[in-house]
């Protein structure tokens, strides 16, 4: 009886174990790249669609907004109307989106916004970090980077209702009138 194998069994043994593991591996690879193949052809024929609400939308008849302020909350917009004239201010902070809120001051201030001196009886205040903002969108206070967004207005030419279109900025010297 021998207790060792011979150096050649031993060699062969080892050759036959490494070649059947090696086609495992080749095997296993086969099938998740045929596995992952099959998968993105299946995937391609579901359509990627995002259910989200259109950035551009319907206000309503310009008559029907009040004078001042009117906010769209599910949009996060201010609408101004002046008289016949209107503009739109985006309700999401430029730091980090939170919604600002339209804040009536205890006083006017007189401030100077590019170059102007100017009385302002309202401001934007973020809630989540501070960021404060002149009525006009203007930052001045808090870590927002940048002023609020102004968006285009325009009126519809089917059926005469201000539409807002959240896709287009404007600057801050924009204003439509009716």
């Amino acid at each position: 009886m021998k207790l060792f194998k011979s150096k050649e069994n031993r060699s062969s043994g080892s050759d036959n174990g490494r070649r059947e593991f090696l086609q495992r591996i080749g095997l296993g690879s086969l099938a998740i790249s045929l596995f992952g193949f099959t998968f993105q052809s299946i995937r391609s024929l579901i359509p990627n669609v995002l259910f989200e609400p259109s950035r551009k939308f319907k206000i309503g008849f310009p008559a029907q907004l009040s004078e001042g302020m009117t906010y769209i909350e599910d949009m996060r917009l201010y609408v101004f109307k002046e008289g016949q004239t209107y503009h739109a201010i985006s309700g999401a902070c430029t730091h980090l989106g939170c919604t600002v809120r339209y804040t009536k001051l205890n006083q006017p201030k007189t401030v100077e916004i590019q170059g102007e001196q100017k009385t302002i009886s309202h401001e934007f205040h973020c809630p989540c970090h501070g960021s404060k903002f002149y009525a006009d969108g203007t930052n001045y206070a808090g870590p927002a980077p940048r002023p609020l967004h102004w968006y285009r207005l325009e009126v519809s030419p089917d059926d005469g209702q201000l539409v807002a279109d959240m896709t287009e900025e404007v600057d801050q010297n924009y204003r439509l009138t009716v």
